[in-house]
């Protein structure tokens, strides 16, 4: 069959040999988290039988995937053979309304099975020795302490934080000062040099630097404690701040296919994330456990699209 890929909005069609079964559309170009998510997920789901035949990947870059997202939405809807990559970036920019006017209510989101999750953290050598004595210094003078983070303000790392102070009763959210930098190496290095006091990311992104011992990490924004050797992280759950703010890895599809299509992709992403190969593929990508497949993942996705929104409208980063 002819396989079609997407550049820069053009597409260009390839003549391959072989039959796919079905299409997962990566809403950018190779090499990155949702091509990962791809390839990744695709190829486990032939490889221990939960589809038949291959899953061609179409690489559909542009707008931070509002491309992929507009093309599902008009011309794909009821796809059963199709799946799309997603993250909690597509969440969150679909709660700010920067995919044209699209909504979150215009697909169906199938799972998630791998986050990187969301840290708080401090230098070695801050003041702060747990969750609460950071949100407390907050509370207390919100000037006090600056956050960095890898995102833009309005961005997700900036609204862990926000999501965490909400649940320990701060709401006064502008007052909360908070530096987007160019990444989280960047944001980690401005908390130990001294010029902010906390850093708000991914555990990817400050592993060396806890290693090296250059920073304490005060939560981990999961469920459960992570497995391994960051076992002794706390959650921000067990420290009774109720928030799990990951960036998921999982799947959506075009919202009216039909429920037995559903069914059966929700089936075989949920064989996936049971797999030894799956296991090895995040250990080998440094994600963390975190299944959440069907109608559970459809309810945790509209509540923090809730949230998202509730807390932009605040910040002024939507109407």
């Amino acid at each position: 069959m002819e396989l079609k890929k997407w550049v820069a909005g053009v597409v260009l069609t390839f003549g391959m040999g072989g039959a796919y079964a079905a299409e997962c559309i990566a809403p950018a170009n190779p090499g990155g988290g949702w091509d990962f998510t791809c390839r990744s997920i695709g190829k486990i789901m032939f490889d221990i039988g939960a589809v038949d035949q291959p899953i061609q990947v179409t690489n559909m870059a542009g707008g931070g995937g509002g491309l992929a997202y507009t093309h599902v939405v008009s011309e794909r809807g009821t796809d059963g053979d199709l799946i799309v990559a997603a993250s909690s970036a597509t969440a969150t920019r679909l709660a700010q309304n920067a995919y044209g006017g699209m909504t979150a209510d215009q697909v169906r989101f199938l799972g998630a099975i791998g986050a990187d999750p969301g840290v708080l953290v401090v230098a070695k050598d801050a003041p702060y020795q747990n969750l609460g004595d950071l949100l407390d210094a907050v509370k207390a003078d919100p000037t006090s302490v600056t956050f960095a983070g890898g995102s833009a303000a309005g961005g997700f790392d900036h609204l862990k934080v926000l999501m965490a102070l909400g649940r320990a009763g701060f709401d006064d959210i502008r007052k909360v000062k908070y530096i987007g930098v160019d990444g989280g190496a960047d944001a980690i290095t401005q908390t130990i040099g001294g010029f902010t006091q906390a850093m708000t990311g991914d555990i990817s992104e400050v592993v060396g630097f806890l290693k090296a011992g250059d920073v304490r990490v005060l939560a981990v924004l999961t469920d459960e404690r992570l497995p391994g050797e960051f076992g002794n992280i706390p959650t921000a759950k067990e420290q009774g701040i109720d928030v799990v703010a990951v960036n998921w890895r999982g799947l959506y599809v075009p919202k009216d296919v039909s429920e037995g299509d559903y069914k059966m992709w929700s089936n075989a992403l949920a064989q996936v994330a049971a797999s030894d190969e799956w296991a090895a593929a995040m250990e080998a990508n440094g994600l963390a456990p975190f299944t959440k497949v069907g109608d559970d993942f459809q309810g945790y996705v509209d509540q923090v699209i809730g949230e998202i929104q509730t807390l932009s409208r605040e910040l002024g980063v939507i109407q």
